[in-house]
């Protein structure tokens, strides 16, 4: 049996025979059509309906996202539907219950995309007829296909699931609307923001020749980014070829949106967002499809869309979360991009104001070019990067421990006199963590051991477990009764700072309510990592990282990597050192993230990042795979599994028990029940492999109902 199935139904039911074939016939015709001996015959269906003449079969592709279904079905195609069924178009078939249990009749209908058509079929019983082509637009294409199999193969996930992501859903308004013509390319940027790096305006020639470069940007800090990122489009669109853009979220991809109109007017380009709404999302997406338009730019699901001619991929940040879909199988947009400009020949532009250590591969690899800027060029853009020093201990006593030392409040107050200034807060929240004031022993509640916290100011502690109030709490380790906060959060810290300077404006910005912009005034502006509003103007005056020892702290083989990330999107946005700008980190100064910081060395950081990850065989110098789930389900899968000669299991461990009342994230256990995980580690050219040793045991467990299910995940970003 091929790999694309062999009937309406899985492998697993029996199959409906003629009624005048014996077992015996039965047996020697199939041998006879596996030997192409014999012609086959035209396919047969349950109620003898009138086939298409030419290509009566349909292979298509169910959505039902199951690895064990994880292959095409072949359907008949009746004469009535035979020109609307074409590769690519979406339909409806039967599948379900019914035919597994052989009977003609039964099963329900699922959305399906015809991948193929044929003149014969693998299976040699009767075939189910297409039930109806819910659109004749061809939208999945074959380069969409092979893009969606690449991914799912990388990711160890079903095909239909990556289809899913790629494909948004069907709008028959938005089908029916008209498509402009396609506007001729535009005529060859100017260099602009490109001028100011040694090899920047090289790297828009190449593109604009035609060619495919491929580069790691580091990124100048300042409000110049977007506009550099909308010329190096604009130059892949003068070759006459598209153009992508990725960025981590909607106001990012805004910014560039508003770029690019400003550079090349309306109509070269569409913006796909989440926040446009399914049907004017869908239309934006069609006339991608449709050639009307060759560049997008867009947030994560921007990275399957389909433009014509592809030229050029680029990706803003790419060590954001963001860039990793929590949907099954969870790919990276990188990691997508990268297929894309390797199978499309196109060129790559992955930037950023920080590195990740997957770009620093790249780059040493010999894959991608560095673009960067000369180091007089970056000093004079840049704040003055500032942390607290031996000099500034000897002079205050308590700088080391304090929240807030006499550095701190000095570059509060000069920046106020000259405009708004920026705070960085790891957490938003009023006081997640607390901890015994004398011993610093995190305070746990007695019952469950889970962490007190306090919701409100006046409020008892509370457990953020299982809700206990604490009226009378004593440290179980020194006996002591006071508390303090371990990490403050974002609404605590500005109610702080709004008593220490009266009368000055305090504004917040985190996951609830993020800010875009800011104007250009005295005002205190709170924000979690990743909200940061822009400054309108030259930017902030002055730019405030609190507590960066909880950034660093954090259980995670990437903590370094993605606190010097959250650093240097923040400082970037404060003004240069010429204009006065400063940024103050308040972590120990002797750590390596925070000297990058200081020195503004993104590149250096990600390359010993890199060299870490080297020793300890980590991503990306190794591929891995996290298999977790309730123990029997992670020891049941690897048995079956014919993991490479190489592969290295590392575990199993049990995983923490997530709290209480906090919504379930993917791969993590339900309330209450223990689950195990377990590591298996491959060389790089070994990825493929695990990634297709792994789907294998989940598709044999799945189908012979070997115990519960386990969850597979492709080089995980949340190694512990």
């Amino acid at each position: 049996m091929s790999e694309a199935g062999a009937s309406s139904r899985p492998e697993d039911g029996p199959e409906k025979s003629h009624p005048e074939e014996g077992p015996e016939q039965l047996a020697l015709i199939r041998a006879a059509v596996r030997e192409r001996a014999l012609p086959r015959a035209r396919p047969r269906t349950w109620r003898n309906a009138p086939l298409a003449e030419r290509l009566p079969v349909a292979r298509v592709l169910v959505d039902k996202g199951l690895i064990h279904l994880d292959r095409c079905f072949d359907y008949a195609v009746p004469a009535a539907l035979d020109a609307d069924a074409r590769p690519g178009v979406r339909v409806r078939v039967r599948f379900g219950a019914g035919q597994r249990e052989g009977r003609r009749e039964g099963g329900g209908l699922v959305n399906g995309y015809v991948v193929e058509r044929r003149a014969d079929s693998d299976f040699t019983g009767v075939l189910a007829p297409l039930a109806q082509v819910l659109s004749p637009e061809p939208v999945l294409t074959p380069e969409l296909l092979a893009l969606c199999r690449a991914v799912a193969d990388r990711c160890a996930g079903a095909l239909a699931d990556v289809v899913r992501l790629a494909i948004p859903p069907r709008m028959a308004r938005a089908e029916r609307a008209a498509t402009p013509d396609p506007p001729p390319p535009p005529a060859v940027p100017a260099p602009g923001g490109w001028a100011r790096y040694p090899h920047g305006a090289a790297f828009l020639t190449a593109l604009a020749e035609g060619r495919a470069p491929r580069a790691v940007w580091s990124a100048l800090p300042g409000p110049g980014w977007p506009a550099e990122l909308a010329t190096a489009l604009a130059a892949a669109l003068a070759s006459g070829r598209g153009a992508l853009a990725v960025l981590p979220d909607g106001r990012a991809a805004a910014r560039v949106d508003a770029a690019l109109t400003a550079l090349l007017g309306p109509g070269h380009h569409v913006l796909l967002t989440a926040d446009s709404g399914p049907e004017a999302r869908y239309r934006r997406w069609l006339t991608l499809h449709r050639g009307a338009v060759r560049c997008v730019v867009g947030t994560r699901a921007a990275m399957f869309a389909p433009v014509r001619s592809l030229g050029l991929v680029a990706l803003w940040d790419d060590g954001d979360p963001a860039h990793r879909d929590v949907h099954a199988p969870q790919p990276h947009a990188r990691d997508v991009l990268l297929l894309r400009a390797a199978q499309q020949e196109a060129g790559m532009l992955l930037g950023g104001h920080a590195h990740s250590a997957e770009a620093a591969r790249l780059v040493r690899g010999g894959w991608a070019r560095p673009l960067a800027p000369a180091r007089e060029t970056l000093r004079a853009a840049a704040p003055l990067l500032r942390t607290v020093a031996e000099e500034d201990e000897e002079r205050d006593e308590g700088a080391r421990v304090a929240r807030l030392p006499t550095l701190a409040w000095r570059v509060l107050r000069d920046g106020l006199a000259g405009g708004p200034v920026l705070v960085q807060v790891p957490r938003r929240g009023y006081a997640p963590r607390l901890a015994c004031a004398r011993c610093r022993e995190p305070a746990r509640c007695a019952g469950c051991r889970g962490p007190l916290v306090s919701v409100g100011r006046g409020e008892e502690l509370r457990c953020g477990w299982c809700g206990t109030v604490h009226a009378e709490w004593s440290c179980a380790e020194c006996g002591g009764r006071r508390l303090r906060a371990v990490v403050i959060g974002a609404r605590r810290t500005a109610e702080e700072l709004g008593r220490a300077f009266p009368g000055v404006p305090v504004r917040t910005s985190g996951r609830d309510h993020v800010l875009a912009t800011v104007p250009d005034e005295p005002a205190l502006v709170v924000s979690t990592p990743g909200a940061e509003p822009v400054a309108e103007g030259p930017g902030y005056a002055a730019v405030l990282l609190l507590d960066g020892w909880a950034l660093l702290g954090r259980p995670d083989l990437r903590a370094g990597e993605e606190a010097l990330r959250r650093w240097l999107n923040a400082a970037a946005l404060a003004r240069g050192r010429e204009a006065g700008g400063v940024a103050v980190a308040l972590a120990e100064p002797t750590l390596r993230p925070v000297q990058s910081l200081v020195r503004w060395d993104p590149a250096g950081h990600a390359l010993r990042e890199l060299a870490d990850r080297e020793a300890l065989g980590f991503p990306p110098v190794s591929r891995m795979a996290a298999v977790t789930g309730p123990p029997d389900a992670v020891a049941g899968l690897l048995s079956v599994a014919e993991l490479p000669p190489a592969a290295e299991v590392l575990g199993p461990v049990p995983l923490p028990v997530p709290p209480a009342g906090r919504p379930r994230r993917a791969g993590e256990p339900p309330a209450g029940e223990q689950w195990d995980r377990v590591l298996v580690r491959v060389p790089p050219d070994d990825g493929g492999a695990l990634a297709a040793a792994l789907k294998t045991a989940r598709a044999q467990r799945l189908t012979h109902r070997e115990g519960p299910s386990a969850w597979v995940r492709m080089d995980p970003d949340d190694i512990g």
